[in-house]
Order: C-alpha cells, then structure tokens, then sequence
C-alpha cells in the first residue's frame, strides 16, 4: 500500500491535542484590529480547539496524525 498524503495546509495550521481534539489559532485576529473591541481580543488569544463538526472535516486531511 502506498503512503496517504496530508493535506499541507492541515499540518501548517492545526495540531492534535492528546485527547484527540485539534488545536488552532484564533480566528479574525489578522488585521483590523482598530474596529474590535479590547474584549474581542483579549479573548481571542493564544489558541482553541475546532468544533465537532470542524473536526469531522480536518481529521481525514490528516491521516497520521491520530
């Protein structure tokens, strides 16, 4: 059997958490930051983890990493 290919953009941006959840960076924190409120990003740092449904979509994109 040949190897299965991961998706490049899948390992550049997410990681899997030791339970099997994924790990990402926030969202909307690239530019435009004048128009977010402080709470917006205050609450948007350091990293979440994807929603079910998100997940159901990466993981195949990954094979080995599970």
């Amino acid at each position: 059997m040949p190897k299965m290919k991961t998706k490049s953009s899948c390992k550049k941006r997410f990681k899997v958490t030791a339970n099997g959840k994924i790990k990402t960076a926030q969202a909307g924190k690239r530019h435009g930051m004048i128009k977010r409120t402080n709470k917006f990003i205050r609450n948007a740092r350091g990293t979440t983890t994807l929603s079910k449904a998100d997940e159901q979509i990466i993981k195949p994109m990954m094979p080995y990493s599970r």
